[in-house]
């Protein structure tokens, strides 16, 4: 995998790591924004290892679609999940804003292959609404709220996630939550 070279990644990259390395001054509401398609997600800044460019990872037979396969970073093999493929969104081109957020989740390394990272935020409790309720048909255990972020004249909305929660669910079987 390369590092990300783009002045607005780099940006993106030291806000995260500085957020992620003053520890108690953010609260879990210190959020990453990516985007899937036109929706927009959050989580939360303290499981943000770091940002990469998309590389191609080596493909495992036998794994589920959504699993693009491992990668080796810096001697640690790392599975590459492709949240497009996981949230059932259509297939895109990979390119030069596709990224890959490396997370440290359950004592595990993963990375998410994600369209692009937009920001880093601080959303206070005023800006976080509660999670819909869905039917039991639709598994959205991982959605923790729903946050308001001022864009210009409006809001945009970002979908708040449990990304410890998404990663641990039985069909994903990346992280045993028993080990905590």
């Amino acid at each position: 995998m390369s590092a990300i070279t783009t002045p607005e990644s780099q940006a993106v990259v030291r806000a995260a790591s500085q957020a992620a390395s003053s520890g108690t001054q953010f609260a879990a509401r210190e959020v990453l924004s990516f985007k899937l398609g036109t929706e927009e997600y959050g989580i939360e800044i303290l499981k943000v290892q770091e940002i990469r460019g998309y590389e191609a990872p080596t493909r495992i037979a036998g794994t589920p679609t959504f699993m693009k396969g491992v990668v080796n970073l810096r001697g640690v093999i790392v599975p590459i999940v492709d949240m497009r493929v996981r949230f059932s969104l259509p297939e895109v081109k990979y390119d030069a804003f596709t990224v890959v957020i490396i997370l440290n989740v359950a004592g595990r390394t993963v990375g998410i292959v994600v369209d692009s990272v937009s920001d880093v935020l601080e959303l206070g409790a005023d800006q976080i609404r509660a999670a819909p309720d869905f039917n039991a048909q639709v598994d959205a255990d991982y959605i923790t709220g729903l946050g308001s972020v001022k864009a210009g004249d409006g809001e945009r909305m970002l979908i708040l996630m449990d990304i410890e929660q998404l990663l641990a669910s039985a069909d994903m079987g990346l992280v045993d939550m028993k080990l905590q």
